[in-house]
């Protein structure tokens, strides 16, 4: 009807020894995470893909990339237009706005070609990957490697599912654009900050581990 049964537990000190060791890796993740989801690595291409939704700020940092990065080719991605109910035609995509807030940046049209996405809702980046990958082999265009632009915290989760949909075959080269409205390296000091580091974060974490295409 009893047992008895010895146990190990942390002593004060132990309490206060984790306690340390825990404010310490908190710092330490609040000052990295910011580098590690907005992160920056370039292949060698002559193809630089766009996200459909940047904003401007990012859309001129494109224009940027692509004349003084000897690109031949620009693609543009992205779906349906929120607030439009849903896939109407190919110009009411952010691909297609894009494409056209390139064109307004300098890039000539000849060399900007949209690749627009039907799909809306959930895993939007993923669809736009394999709305890419599909053009590229509807257009028999062989492409060994791409340089992705996107915004700041969303680079490592744009680069994780742009691989998988484009597999082993096409290196993915990834650019990360700084959002202007707050300073990354305080970025919990600022809504727009966490707002952002915290939602990617988490949708990150979903990409890698949970989400199965």
């Amino acid at each position: 009807m009893v047992t008895y049964r010895p146990r190990w537990a942390l002593s004060w000190r132990g309490c206060v020894a984790l306690l340390v060791l825990a404010l310490v890796f908190g710092v330490i993740g609040i000052l990295r995470i910011h580098p590690f989801l907005a992160m920056t690595h370039r292949e060698d291409t002559k193809i630089l893909v766009v996200e459909g939704w940047l904003e401007k700020y990012a859309i001129r940092a494109a224009a940027a990339e692509f004349t003084n990065g000897g690109y031949e080719r620009i693609f543009t991605t992205g779906g349906p237009i929120a607030g439009d109910g849903g896939y109407i035609n190919d110009y009411r995509t952010l691909a297609a706005a894009c494409a056209g807030d390139l064109e307004k940046a300098g890039i000539p049209a000849s060399r900007v070609q949209m690749v627009p996405s039907h799909e809306i809702g959930r895993d939007r980046t993923y669809q736009s990957a394999m709305a890419l990958r599909a053009w590229l082999r509807k257009n028999n265009t062989s492409v060994r490697s791409i340089n992705l632009l996107t915004e700041d915290a969303h680079a490592r989760r744009s680069h994780l599912l742009f691989q998988k949909a484009l597999g082993d075959e096409v290196k993915v080269g990834i650019i990360s654009i700084h959002n202007p409205d707050y300073d990354s390296a305080y970025w919990w000091r600022y809504s727009a900050g966490v707002r952002e580091i915290l939602g990617e974060t988490v949708a990150y974490i979903y990409a890698k581990f949970f989400f199965y295409p």
